[in-house]
């Protein structure tokens, strides 16, 4: 390897996604820009159906002492990683999709006669719950978690910017800015936020940071 190329992930990794990079002689800092809590909720005005947008949500939801009622509930969810943690507990996941606007168009089009409960967290996006308004579909939240922002300066010039939520993409922005880089983004919510900023974007296929990873690789290999 001549010379290292330098990415910056606007959140820590796994050792096992590093080594990935590593092999391709990709230098990895790493930061946490944002951070995720889970937050007290009651359990209480439950609708017939739920709606996870996030794995964050699930692990709040599975933290609550009355969590093993709502398992004979039917669950939409978006991603296939937070699909996998509620059917590994015992959830019974109807349907599941990359994007909250897809889950939108799904429960419109098909279920919607149903009523619902979203799981939220504070900074969720307004698409899913204006599309079930829209369509006078019966629903309510309850938020579960909170998403803080962690902006940090970073001292490195690094060549690329990995991205994995709109709120990454925010609190990135806040201490630093975006010259040449590729940014590399894990779907496309996440680059709408930077669509103003810079052209030099490259979408993930599917929402996964494993695609992300993928990407990177392909680009430096």
């Amino acid at each position: 390897m001549a010379n290292q190329v330098q990415i910056l992930s606007t959140k820590i990794l796994s050792p096992l996604h590093k080594q990935e990079l590593m092999k391709y002689g990709i230098e990895v800092i790493e930061a946490d820009f944002i951070k995720t809590e889970n937050k007290p909720f009651e359990l209480k005005d439950l609708n017939e159906s739920l709606i996870f947008t996030s794995q964050n949500a699930v692990h709040s939801v599975l933290s609550h002492p009355k969590s093993e009622e709502l398992k004979k509930k039917n669950v939409y969810c978006v991603g296939l990683k937070t699909k996998t943690l509620l059917t590994d507990n015992g959830f019974n996941v109807v349907a599941y999709t990359g994007y909250a606007s897809d889950l939108a168009e799904i429960i419109t089009l098909i279920y919607s006669s149903e009523s619902y409960t979203f799981f939220s967290g504070n900074l969720r996006r307004d698409t899913l719950p204006e599309a079930l308004k829209e369509n006078g579909i019966k629903f309510n939240e309850i938020q579960v978690y909170d998403t803080a922002l962690q902006p940090q300066k970073i001292k490195e010039n690094p060549e690329a910017v990995l991205f994995f939520s709109p709120s990454g993409v925010k609190s990135y922005l806040k201490d630093n800015s975006i010259n040449k880089q590729i940014c590399f983004c894990i779907g496309d919510t996440t680059a709408d936020a930077l669509s103003k900023i810079t052209k030099n974007i490259i979408v993930a296929d599917q929402p996964t940071i494993e695609d992300v990873i993928e990407d990177v690789i392909q680009e430096y290999k």
